[in-house]
């Protein structure tokens, strides 16, 4: 099974959301006790929310693509 990588902190309220979807989801595809291999990345969404609100979009931009990036690695590392 691969590893999904996430970024959450949108709001912690989706991110469990989509957690528990997803794990859901493997569940019921695989059966027993499965669960999704995961690594989340969670953003405080006060600081996102700030540099939207002052238009700091490269910023934002930046603040984005290096959750991704972290998401991405960590989901590489073989377990």
């Amino acid at each position: 099974m691969r590893t999904i990588g996430l970024i959450g902190g949108m709001s912690w309220e989706s991110s469990a959301h989509y957690y528990r979807i997803i794990n859901q989801e493997v569940r019921r595809r695989l059966g027993g006790t499965h669960s999704a291999k995961s690594v989340m990345v969670s953003l405080d969404f006060a600081e996102i929310a700030r540099l939207h609100r002052v238009g700091e979009w490269d910023a934002l931009a930046k603040h984005m693509a290096t959750a991704a990036r972290d998401a991405t690695r960590r989901a590489a590392v073989p377990s």
